[in-house]
């Protein structure tokens, strides 16, 4: 049982991630949702096309322009607020890495902290265990925040994976964070090459099988870019094949920007599994 918020999931219940950037250079929206009312559109879109979870993020994840833990919680703390007020039963996750800005969002009403990067700053995951909120555990490879990997290599990369986000999960239940709260990454680009991440995919069952609920961030990333030869804004055909491949193999939160076409894929892939009944189920039966 997977118990974020107010909600509870099955194990088999996949669960959809919208993503909200605060940001003005995103890497995929260029900014699109800085601003409060299109950030707030956003949400509200989102819900409408079936996210369970809004994950706000106040950094862009490549490099660039500096931003300040005091920024960073400007971009976000207010907005997580406004989106607890409007969307009381959503679930409400922030992107960071800073154990300041995790208290400051955690204040304003997040049930989840996504730290991409690993556990960089120790005291987010106690910050997570003292507000008794969610926590995603990332493998970033020791990459520090906003860098891109270099000549970056592993013995096994699936070795190491398992290695760095089962340790953090149970660093986190340890400090008190609610084991039914606590997720597992692999971490798709952070600290990996293409060859890296399509390996973490094609063996994501081994993360499944540790018991974690497993968490993917797919969505147009340059490793599906790299694979097809593919620009930014031509990544959802591969995101979505990405996206089907995982929840076969057991991946259950996804963070995403196509929501709708994403609900489709993993609603479809749970019928095949026999998880979820069809819709609507006429043929042959008239």
């Amino acid at each position: 049982m997977l118990r974020l918020g107010r909600r509870e999931f099955d194990a088999h219940e996949p669960v959809i991630m919208a993503i909200v950037n605060r940001t003005p250079d995103s890497f995929y929206d260029q900014g699109a949702t800085f601003l409060d009312e299109p950030a707030l559109a956003r949400v509200e879109q989102a819900v409408a096309e079936g996210a369970a979870i809004i994950d706000v993020g106040g950094v862009k994840a490549g490099p660039g322009e500096e931003v300040s833990a005091a920024e960073e919680a400007r971009r976000t703390v207010g907005f997580v607020a406004e989106v607890r007020r409007r969307f009381p039963e959503v679930i409400i996750s922030v992107d960071t890495w800073r154990a300041s800005v995790g208290e400051a969002v955690c204040e304003a009403g997040a049930d989840l902290l996504n730290d991409a990067w690993g556990g960089v700053d120790p005291g987010l995951a106690e910050v997570a265990a003292r507000y008794k909120v969610g926590l995603v555990c990332t493998h970033a490879g020791g990459a520090e925040p906003r860098t891109r990997p270099h000549r970056v290599t592993y013995h096994d990369v699936m070795a190491d994976i398992l290695r760095v986000t089962v340790g953090l999960a149970e660093r986190a239940v340890a400090l008190g964070v609610p084991r039914e709260s606590v997720l597992i990454d692999p971490g798709h680009d952070f600290g990996k090459n293409t060859r890296h991440s399509l390996e973490a995919t094609r063996r994501l069952g081994e993360m499944v099988g540790t018991g974690w609920p497993v968490l993917v961030s797919l969505s147009n990333k340059d490793f599906v870019g790299e694979t097809l030869d593919k620009p930014v804004k031509e990544r959802v055909v591969g995101t979505l094949a990405t996206t089907a491949v995982s929840a076969w193999l057991g991946a259950q939160v996804y963070r995403v920007h196509e929501v709708g076409e994403t609900r489709q894929v993993l609603d479809m892939v749970a019928s095949i599994a026999g998880h979820r009944p069809p819709a609507v189920a006429r043929r042959g039966l008239a």
